[in-house]
Protein backbone atom coordinates (compact mmCIF):
# COMPACT_ATOMS: atom_id res chain seq x y z
CA UNK A 1 0.00 0.00 0.00
CA UNK A 2 2.60 2.45 1.08
CA UNK A 3 4.85 1.38 -2.33
CA UNK A 4 1.77 2.65 -4.23
CA UNK A 5 1.09 5.73 -2.39
CA UNK A 6 4.51 6.60 -3.37
CA UNK A 7 4.09 6.02 -6.94
CA UNK A 8 1.08 7.84 -6.95
CA UNK A 9 2.90 10.46 -5.51
CA UNK A 10 5.85 10.28 -7.83
CA UNK A 11 3.42 10.56 -10.94
CA UNK A 12 1.23 13.07 -9.83
CA UNK A 13 4.92 15.34 -8.77
CA UNK A 14 5.96 14.50 -12.05
CA UNK A 15 2.86 15.87 -13.94
CA UNK A 16 3.03 18.64 -12.28
CA UNK A 17 6.38 19.40 -13.12
CA UNK A 18 5.90 18.45 -16.61
CA UNK A 19 2.74 20.79 -16.29
CA UNK A 20 5.34 23.92 -15.21
CA UNK A 21 7.95 22.88 -18.17
CA UNK A 22 5.18 23.12 -20.67
CA UNK A 23 3.04 25.69 -19.82
CA UNK A 24 4.65 27.88 -17.31
CA UNK A 25 4.42 31.70 -18.43
CA UNK A 26 6.39 34.62 -17.30
CA UNK A 27 4.63 38.16 -16.81
CA UNK A 28 5.40 40.33 -19.69
CA UNK A 29 6.55 44.04 -19.74
CA UNK A 30 4.67 46.67 -18.55
CA UNK A 31 5.90 48.76 -20.80
CA UNK A 32 5.82 46.56 -23.83
CA UNK A 33 2.26 46.26 -23.20
CA UNK A 34 2.08 49.98 -22.90
CA UNK A 35 3.55 51.02 -25.98
CA UNK A 36 1.08 47.94 -27.77
CA UNK A 37 -1.98 48.69 -25.91
CA UNK A 38 -1.77 52.69 -25.31
CA UNK A 39 -3.00 54.95 -27.44
CA UNK A 40 -3.62 58.38 -28.17
CA UNK A 41 -6.72 58.90 -26.26
CA UNK A 42 -5.24 56.63 -23.12
CA UNK A 43 -4.31 58.67 -19.94
CA UNK A 44 -3.43 57.02 -16.49
CA UNK A 45 -5.22 58.62 -13.85
CA UNK A 46 -4.13 58.66 -10.17
CA UNK A 47 -7.23 58.01 -8.32
CA UNK A 48 -5.22 57.50 -4.80
CA UNK A 49 -4.04 54.50 -2.79
CA UNK A 50 -1.01 54.15 -5.71
CA UNK A 51 -3.75 52.88 -7.92
CA UNK A 52 -3.41 54.69 -11.97
CA UNK A 53 -6.22 53.64 -13.70
CA UNK A 54 -6.10 53.35 -17.35
CA UNK A 55 -8.90 54.96 -19.30
CA UNK A 56 -9.70 56.48 -22.35
CA UNK A 57 -11.83 59.67 -22.74
CA UNK A 58 -13.46 59.61 -26.51
CA UNK A 59 -15.50 61.28 -28.94
CA UNK A 60 -17.81 64.46 -28.61
CA UNK A 61 -16.72 66.10 -25.05
CA UNK A 62 -20.03 68.18 -25.25
CA UNK A 63 -22.24 65.53 -25.64
CA UNK A 64 -23.62 63.41 -23.31
CA UNK A 65 -21.63 60.84 -21.86
CA UNK A 66 -21.92 57.21 -21.88
CA UNK A 67 -19.26 54.88 -19.31
CA UNK A 68 -18.28 51.44 -20.41
CA UNK A 69 -17.19 48.95 -18.16
CA UNK A 70 -15.75 45.43 -19.07
CA UNK A 71 -16.12 42.15 -18.09
CA UNK A 72 -13.56 39.26 -16.13
CA UNK A 73 -10.49 38.84 -17.72
CA UNK A 74 -11.16 41.23 -20.77
CA UNK A 75 -10.19 45.23 -21.42
CA UNK A 76 -11.43 48.24 -22.62
CA UNK A 77 -10.71 47.27 -25.92
CA UNK A 78 -13.45 44.83 -25.80
CA UNK A 79 -15.30 48.47 -26.54
CA UNK A 80 -13.20 49.83 -29.30
CA UNK A 81 -16.18 48.83 -31.51
CA UNK A 82 -18.69 51.10 -29.52
CA UNK A 83 -16.50 53.65 -29.39
CA UNK A 84 -15.89 53.64 -33.14
CA UNK A 85 -19.71 53.54 -33.83
CA UNK A 86 -21.00 55.64 -31.34
CA UNK A 87 -18.16 58.16 -30.75
CA UNK A 88 -19.57 60.87 -32.80
CA UNK A 89 -22.55 61.19 -30.83
CA UNK A 90 -21.50 60.80 -27.29
CA UNK A 91 -18.69 61.46 -25.07
CA UNK A 92 -17.69 57.97 -24.79
CA UNK A 93 -15.24 56.99 -21.49
CA UNK A 94 -13.82 53.28 -21.50
CA UNK A 95 -11.57 51.94 -18.52
CA UNK A 96 -10.04 48.63 -16.87
CA UNK A 97 -11.06 47.98 -14.09
CA UNK A 98 -8.83 47.06 -10.84
CA UNK A 99 -6.85 43.87 -11.56
CA UNK A 100 -7.07 44.11 -15.44
CA UNK A 101 -5.59 45.41 -18.41
CA UNK A 102 -3.12 48.20 -18.03
CA UNK A 103 -4.23 49.30 -14.77
CA UNK A 104 -3.15 45.97 -13.60
CA UNK A 105 -3.38 45.03 -9.64
CA UNK A 106 -4.92 47.15 -6.80
CA UNK A 107 -2.42 48.07 -4.55
CA UNK A 108 -4.61 47.29 -1.66
CA UNK A 109 -5.58 43.65 -2.81
CA UNK A 110 -9.08 44.80 -2.34
CA UNK A 111 -11.43 43.33 -5.39
CA UNK A 112 -14.61 43.33 -3.33
CA UNK A 113 -17.63 44.91 -5.37
CA UNK A 114 -17.26 47.68 -3.59
CA UNK A 115 -13.27 48.38 -4.33
CA UNK A 116 -14.99 48.45 -7.98
CA UNK A 117 -17.78 50.83 -7.50
CA UNK A 118 -14.94 53.42 -5.54
CA UNK A 119 -12.43 52.60 -7.99
CA UNK A 120 -15.49 53.47 -10.91
CA UNK A 121 -16.45 56.70 -8.92
CA UNK A 122 -13.00 57.96 -8.32
CA UNK A 123 -11.86 57.62 -11.88
CA UNK A 124 -15.34 59.45 -13.03
CA UNK A 125 -14.34 62.06 -10.57
CA UNK A 126 -10.97 62.57 -12.40
CA UNK A 127 -12.70 63.28 -15.04
CA UNK A 128 -15.21 65.85 -13.85
CA UNK A 129 -18.27 63.56 -14.71
CA UNK A 130 -20.66 63.19 -12.38
CA UNK A 131 -23.87 62.56 -14.78
CA UNK A 132 -23.60 59.49 -17.64
CA UNK A 133 -25.48 56.78 -19.15
CA UNK A 134 -23.77 53.16 -17.74
CA UNK A 135 -22.77 50.11 -19.44
CA UNK A 136 -21.31 46.78 -18.86
CA UNK A 137 -21.08 43.53 -19.77
CA UNK A 138 -20.47 40.40 -17.62
CA UNK A 139 -18.84 41.17 -14.23
CA UNK A 140 -18.95 44.77 -15.62
CA UNK A 141 -22.46 44.59 -15.62
CA UNK A 142 -22.51 43.82 -11.89
CA UNK A 143 -20.37 46.42 -11.40
CA UNK A 144 -22.63 48.75 -13.30
CA UNK A 145 -26.03 48.12 -11.11
CA UNK A 146 -23.99 47.82 -7.84
CA UNK A 147 -22.93 51.16 -8.91
CA UNK A 148 -26.22 52.64 -9.75
CA UNK A 149 -27.58 50.97 -6.83
CA UNK A 150 -24.53 53.07 -4.46
CA UNK A 151 -25.02 56.19 -6.68
CA UNK A 152 -28.78 56.59 -8.31
CA UNK A 153 -28.36 60.87 -8.81
CA UNK A 154 -25.45 60.14 -11.17
CA UNK A 155 -26.59 57.48 -13.38
CA UNK A 156 -29.30 58.75 -16.09
CA UNK A 157 -29.35 55.42 -17.59
CA UNK A 158 -27.93 51.75 -17.08
CA UNK A 159 -27.22 49.02 -19.87
CA UNK A 160 -26.62 45.65 -18.92
CA UNK A 161 -24.89 43.22 -21.20
CA UNK A 162 -24.70 39.60 -20.46
CA UNK A 163 -24.18 41.18 -17.29
CA UNK A 164 -23.68 38.92 -14.29
CA UNK A 165 -25.15 38.94 -10.42
CA UNK A 166 -28.03 36.45 -11.72
CA UNK A 167 -29.13 34.03 -9.15
CA UNK A 168 -27.31 31.24 -11.35
CA UNK A 169 -26.10 27.46 -11.14
CA UNK A 170 -22.54 26.84 -12.54
CA UNK A 171 -23.11 25.30 -16.21
CA UNK A 172 -21.40 22.20 -17.32
CA UNK A 173 -20.80 23.95 -20.51
CA UNK A 174 -18.99 27.05 -18.51
CA UNK A 175 -16.06 28.04 -20.75
CA UNK A 176 -12.70 26.57 -19.44
CA UNK A 177 -11.36 29.60 -18.83
CA UNK A 178 -13.91 30.38 -16.06
CA UNK A 179 -14.26 26.57 -14.88
CA UNK A 180 -10.10 27.19 -13.76
CA UNK A 181 -10.68 30.33 -12.42
CA UNK A 182 -13.35 28.59 -9.65
CA UNK A 183 -11.39 25.85 -8.79
CA UNK A 184 -9.32 26.64 -5.92
CA UNK A 185 -6.28 24.78 -6.39
CA UNK A 186 -6.15 24.98 -10.20
CA UNK A 187 -6.73 28.52 -9.76
CA UNK A 188 -3.71 29.28 -8.24
CA UNK A 189 -1.48 27.20 -10.83
CA UNK A 190 -3.41 29.12 -13.29
CA UNK A 191 -1.20 32.46 -11.74
CA UNK A 192 2.15 31.06 -13.64
CA UNK A 193 0.51 27.91 -15.69
CA UNK A 194 -1.30 30.59 -18.55
CA UNK A 195 -1.06 28.84 -22.01
CA UNK A 196 -1.90 30.86 -25.01
CA UNK A 197 -4.09 28.07 -26.34
CA UNK A 198 -6.13 28.37 -22.77
CA UNK A 199 -7.13 31.83 -23.48
CA UNK A 200 -7.83 30.92 -27.37
CA UNK A 201 -9.83 27.75 -25.93
CA UNK A 202 -11.90 29.76 -23.43
CA UNK A 203 -12.93 32.63 -26.10
CA UNK A 204 -14.35 29.79 -28.78
CA UNK A 205 -16.21 28.38 -25.86
CA UNK A 206 -17.54 32.00 -24.94
CA UNK A 207 -18.59 33.61 -28.31
CA UNK A 208 -21.24 32.83 -30.30
CA UNK A 209 -19.99 34.72 -33.44
CA UNK A 210 -16.47 32.20 -34.04
CA UNK A 211 -16.07 34.90 -37.24
CA UNK A 212 -15.17 37.85 -34.89
CA UNK A 213 -12.36 35.42 -32.78
CA UNK A 214 -8.37 36.69 -34.71
CA UNK A 215 -4.98 36.11 -33.36
CA UNK A 216 -5.28 39.92 -32.77
CA UNK A 217 -8.00 38.92 -30.00
CA UNK A 218 -6.43 36.13 -28.78
CA UNK A 219 -3.08 38.21 -28.44
CA UNK A 220 -5.07 40.60 -26.60
CA UNK A 221 -6.96 38.67 -24.07
CA UNK A 222 -3.80 36.76 -23.05
CA UNK A 223 -1.10 39.13 -23.17
CA UNK A 224 -3.07 41.50 -20.93
CA UNK A 225 -4.00 39.07 -18.58
CA UNK A 226 -0.11 38.53 -18.17
CA UNK A 227 0.73 42.17 -17.24
CA UNK A 228 2.15 41.82 -13.46
CA UNK A 229 0.04 41.38 -10.99
CA UNK A 230 -3.41 40.33 -12.68
CA UNK A 231 -3.20 36.79 -12.56
CA UNK A 232 -2.90 36.64 -9.00
CA UNK A 233 -5.54 39.70 -8.98
CA UNK A 234 -7.85 36.99 -10.95
CA UNK A 235 -7.24 34.38 -8.36
CA UNK A 236 -8.01 37.22 -5.44
CA UNK A 237 -11.14 38.02 -7.09
CA UNK A 238 -12.42 34.45 -7.57
CA UNK A 239 -11.88 33.40 -4.30
CA UNK A 240 -14.59 35.84 -3.35
CA UNK A 241 -17.74 35.15 -2.62
CA UNK A 242 -20.39 37.15 -4.50
CA UNK A 243 -23.95 37.92 -3.75
CA UNK A 244 -26.40 37.64 -6.38
CA UNK A 245 -28.28 41.00 -7.12
CA UNK A 246 -31.48 41.41 -4.38
CA UNK A 247 -34.63 42.21 -6.93
CA UNK A 248 -36.24 44.32 -3.86
CA UNK A 249 -32.94 46.87 -4.67
CA UNK A 250 -32.63 46.67 -8.28
CA UNK A 251 -37.06 47.31 -8.40
CA UNK A 252 -36.35 50.71 -6.99
CA UNK A 253 -34.07 51.93 -9.29
CA UNK A 254 -35.54 53.99 -11.48
CA UNK A 255 -33.55 55.01 -14.09
CA UNK A 256 -34.51 53.40 -17.65
CA UNK A 257 -32.35 50.15 -18.32
CA UNK A 258 -31.80 48.37 -21.36
CA UNK A 259 -30.74 44.93 -21.17
CA UNK A 260 -28.72 43.41 -24.35
CA UNK A 261 -27.83 39.55 -24.20
CA UNK A 262 -26.53 36.81 -26.59
CA UNK A 263 -28.80 34.44 -26.99
CA UNK A 264 -25.82 31.67 -27.39
CA UNK A 265 -24.08 32.75 -24.45
CA UNK A 266 -22.56 29.40 -22.39
CA UNK A 267 -21.11 31.60 -19.70
CA UNK A 268 -24.11 33.46 -18.34
CA UNK A 269 -27.43 31.81 -19.95
CA UNK A 270 -30.07 34.28 -21.24
CA UNK A 271 -32.46 33.29 -18.69
CA UNK A 272 -30.52 35.74 -16.83
CA UNK A 273 -31.58 37.93 -18.97
CA UNK A 274 -35.16 37.34 -17.98
CA UNK A 275 -34.41 37.79 -14.33
CA UNK A 276 -33.11 41.12 -14.52
CA UNK A 277 -36.06 42.00 -16.45
CA UNK A 278 -38.59 40.75 -14.04
CA UNK A 279 -36.64 42.42 -10.81
CA UNK A 280 -36.79 45.77 -13.07
CA UNK A 281 -39.86 46.52 -14.47
CA UNK A 282 -38.43 49.20 -16.25
CA UNK A 283 -36.18 47.20 -18.32
CA UNK A 284 -36.30 46.85 -22.02
CA UNK A 285 -34.74 43.45 -23.56
CA UNK A 286 -33.14 42.36 -26.45
CA UNK A 287 -31.63 38.98 -27.11
CA UNK A 288 -29.39 38.19 -30.22
CA UNK A 289 -29.61 35.19 -32.18
CA UNK A 290 -26.70 33.46 -32.78
CA UNK A 291 -24.57 35.82 -30.56
CA UNK A 292 -22.75 34.67 -27.22
CA UNK A 293 -21.51 36.57 -24.38
CA UNK A 294 -19.91 39.96 -25.56
CA UNK A 295 -22.68 40.84 -28.46
CA UNK A 296 -20.63 44.69 -28.32
CA UNK A 297 -17.86 42.48 -29.89
CA UNK A 298 -19.64 39.55 -32.05
CA UNK A 299 -22.18 42.10 -32.94
CA UNK A 300 -21.25 45.63 -33.16
CA UNK A 301 -23.11 46.94 -35.34
CA UNK A 302 -26.65 45.66 -34.17
CA UNK A 303 -25.85 46.47 -30.81
CA UNK A 304 -24.32 49.93 -30.96
CA UNK A 305 -27.47 50.93 -32.75
CA UNK A 306 -29.61 49.52 -30.25
CA UNK A 307 -27.89 51.56 -27.55
CA UNK A 308 -28.09 54.80 -30.00
CA UNK A 309 -32.02 54.48 -30.12
CA UNK A 310 -32.56 53.88 -26.62
CA UNK A 311 -30.21 56.55 -25.52
CA UNK A 312 -31.39 59.01 -28.45
CA UNK A 313 -35.09 58.26 -27.20
CA UNK A 314 -34.10 59.45 -23.59
CA UNK A 315 -33.20 62.71 -24.80
CA UNK A 316 -36.54 63.06 -26.70
CA UNK A 317 -39.13 61.00 -24.45
CA UNK A 318 -42.00 62.01 -26.81
CA UNK A 319 -40.97 59.70 -29.65
CA UNK A 320 -41.77 56.07 -29.59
Amino acid sequence: MKRALKWVLVLVGTGLLLLLAIGWQRDLAPADLQAKYANGASQFLDVGGGLLVHARDEGRGDAPVLVLLHGSNASLQTWEPWVERLGTKYRVISLDQIGHGLTGPNPSDDYSPAAFVETLDRTLAKLGVDHFALAGNSMGGAVAWRYALAHPEKVDALILVDASGAPRNASASMPVGFRIARTPLVRRLAQVITPRRLVEKSLHQSLGNQAVIDDRMIDRYWELLLYPGNRRATGLRFALRQKPADPAALARLHMPVLILWGKEDRLIPVAAARWFVRAMPQAQQIVYPGIGHAPMEEAADRSANDVDTFLSRLAHPSQK
